[in-house]
């Protein structure tokens, strides 16, 4: 690499002002001749149409600028919760983030969120906290929330003063001229060799100290904190700094293996298809044949791009440490792996999952195919959307977060791809369990040739385990590799239990069965296992499972009794309240299925003056009858003939 490089993310609870912010940066970079804002509609980086409208970002944008002579490739996350999937995917590739809190509406839901996925990617962070120029602002109030609920301590660089007011005041307090004395201890505590030069009476001089803080926040043993107004312009130089001071320059060989992660896809009117990538070893050029180990395909690098404010340049080569968008890779997708693996990529991060399932159809019954291309490449870009298309009930669904995802999906869809959708009402994605321990059995042996013979055990395991299988079938009854297809087989062959909805928590054991040395093949096995495993769900009876969503209410102690009734009424649960200075806290858990209006109801009952903070807290056995039981969709293994002639493709 031949210029330092940052890579960084800006995430935050939704409003907190990240968009303003980056564009700030972008100005102060000299990449734009004025900063863009998000109420006028002027922001580089919320391009798309709904963006702009609606004032919100829907999904990531990437650019590029340069700080005292260091280069920070930026990723602008989207702050609604409903696009959570997006944030996780760029949790994965930069050195550190920025978490931004607003000094009005301080530590939110959303923010809890954030901060545990980026304590487990173990992220360095600068936490700032903006709009101290509105009216409300309190710094001290979130400061406190941050210990609370963060449970940490941010490291102050700077005093704010005139909060809430247009003549608000930003002071550093750790620079050349002087640094606060609590901050000095707290940094050379960290240090036995500092530590006893501190108490010789040998302080540190500033760069010494500040060198030592940055290896701090490196290892996240610091978390700094700076204040400002983006709106305003106010802090954000000093944020700049501490971006470049603070956060590690990427590590990577350029001339090893190429190992990269894509990230992200976006499309071009010209090029089509952009993979947005970051590599951790070796080098992509223009015209280089890549090989993706997840689609197992090779394809041609037509263009390696660097995305700045409105326009882009081709720069011929991205080496190890840095981001690009390459063109020419029709097959990727998010999350893909080109080239090899590499110990430094890191796992992927769960934030929010998926709890409702929408049917999309298309207004002009002709515009059919059309959707299902359009939610195909759109799946391609958010593989949390599960696209599914049923083509045998022309039907087709993607799952959601909540309704403004679908509210931009559609919207997106009109916009993008000129097709009219209509959503219908969303259902919450139910479970099932096995009920009992049974087995299943599968003799899958005409019409000749074929041969899968198998029996397995299936059990119910502990909520959350998922689906734990294991064969002790010897390998002269079943040939190894007949035994790793079925293995293969499970997870579609759960996709759909007996009530119409995926199955999990239960362990799965292969106990029994036999090939035939002529007329067995893999492709048998592949199609033996939903029937054998179906056939045991039908003799182990299944149980439901619901979503159920933890929440903390915080009100006026007058709506106790009506916000407890509600609870209640919804069949959920709570703890005894916290009551305080004539509020409370009030913390349960309540089935999704009875609360997805309640926060329109809360707000409404309060005037909007309580606050409610959800996340999801597993599934739980829900009775039939309080929940949906859906038809099987597509063929079922139980309608044996007619599932063997559709997987022999002898049918339609």
């Amino acid at each position: 690499m031949s210029q330092p490089i940052r890579n960084i993310a800006i995430m935050a609870h939704a409003d907190a002002g990240k968009t303003t912010i980056t564009e700030q940066f972008l100005f102060l970079g000299g990449q734009t001749r004025q900063p863009g804002f998000v109420d006028q509609g002027t922001a580089q980086t919320d391009f798309l149409p709904v963006e702009r409208e609606r004032g919100i970002s829907v999904r990531s944008a990437n650019t590029t600028l340069v700080w005292n002579d260091i280069r920070i490739n930026l990723v602008d996350t989207p702050g609604h919760v409903d696009f959570s999937a997006d944030v996780e995917r760029i949790m994965r590739v930069p050195d550190g983030v920025i978490l931004v809190i607003s000094a009005v509406e301080g530590v939110q839901a959303h923010t809890e969120t954030l901060w545990a996925g980026l304590r487990q990617r173990s992220l360095p962070v600068i936490i700032f906290i903006n709009k101290t120029d509105r009216v409300g602002a309190d710094s001290e109030a979130v400061i406190r929330a941050i210990q609370e609920e963060l449970h940490i301590s941010p490291f102050c660089l700077q005093e704010v003063s005139a909060e809430g007011k247009n003549e608000v005041a930003v002071n550093s307090i750790w620079n050349e001229s002087g640094m606060a004395s609590l901050l000095l201890e707290q940094v050379v505590a960290t240090d036995d060799h500092l530590l006893d030069r501190y108490l010789e009476g040998h302080a540190p001089g500033f760069s010494e100290a500040d060198c030592h803080l940055a290896k701090l926040v490196q290892s996240c043993r610091v978390f700094p904190l700076l204040y400002g107004s983006a709106k305003l312009g106010l802090g954000m130089t000093e944020l700049l700094d501490a971006v470049v001071r603070y956060f590690p320059a990427p590590v990577g060989d350029a001339g090893e293996p190429l190992s990269a992660l894509v990230y992200g896809i976006s499309h071009d009117k010209i090029m089509g298809k952009i993979a947005q990538v970051k590599l951790f070893s070796g080098r992509i050029v223009n015209r280089d044949i890549l090989f993706n180990a997840t689609r197992q395909v090779e394809e041609k690098v037509t263009q390696v791009r660097r995305i700045f404010p409105g326009r882009f340049e081709d720069t011929g080569v991205v080496e190890a440490g840095d981001m690009a968008g390459i063109c020419g890779l029709t097959s990727a997708q998010a999350g893909d792996l080109l080239g090899v693996n590499h110990d430094g990529i890191p796992s992927a991060v769960s934030l929010r999952m998926p709890l409702l399932t929408v049917q999309i159809k298309a207004v002009n019954s002709r515009d059919y195919s059309a959707l299902a291309a359009a939610m195909l490449e759109l799946d391609a870009e958010d593989p949390a959307l599960e696209f599914e298309w049923l083509r045998e009930e022309a039907e087709i669904h993607v799952k959601i977060m909540g309704w403004i995802q679908m509210e931009v999906l559609e919207r997106i869809l009109a916009d993008r791809f000129g097709i009219a959708a209509r959503f219908e009402n969303p259902t919450v994605i139910y479970r099932e369990t096995p009920s009992t321990v049974a087995e299943g059995f599968v003799q899958y042996w005409i019409p000749k040739p074929c041969w899968a013979i198998m029996r397995f055990l299936i059990e119910p395991g502990e909520r959350g385990i998922g689906v734990v299988y294991k064969s002790i079938v010897a390998v002269n009854d079943i040939q190894l590799k007949y035994q790793k297809e079925a293995e293969r087989s499970i997870a579609g062959a759960l996709k759909q239990g007996i009530k119409g909805w995926e199955v999990t928590d239960c362990r799965i054991t292969l106990i029994a069965g036999e090939d035939h040395p002529m007329h067995s093949r893999a492709g048998d096995f592949a199609i033996a296992t939903p029937m054998g495993i179906m056939n045991g769900l039908v003799n182990t009876g299944t149980t439901l499972l619901e979503p159920m969503i933890r929440f903390r209410i915080n009100a006026t102690d007058d709506l106790l009794g009506v916000i407890t009734s509600d609870i209640t009424r919804m069949r959920g649960n709570f703890e005894s309240p916290v009551v305080e200075n004539n509020k409370f806290t009030l913390e349960g858990i309540v089935p999704l299925s009875t609360s997805l209006d309640f926060p329109v109801k809360l707000s409404s009952r309060s005037g909007g003056k309580a606050r409610i903070s959800t996340r999801f807290a597993g599934y739980s056995e829900c009775p039939d009858e309080l929940g949906t039981i859906r038809p099987f969709k597509g063929i079922s293994p139980l309608d044996t003939a007619k599932y063997i002639l559709k997987a022999r493709r002898a049918i339609q």
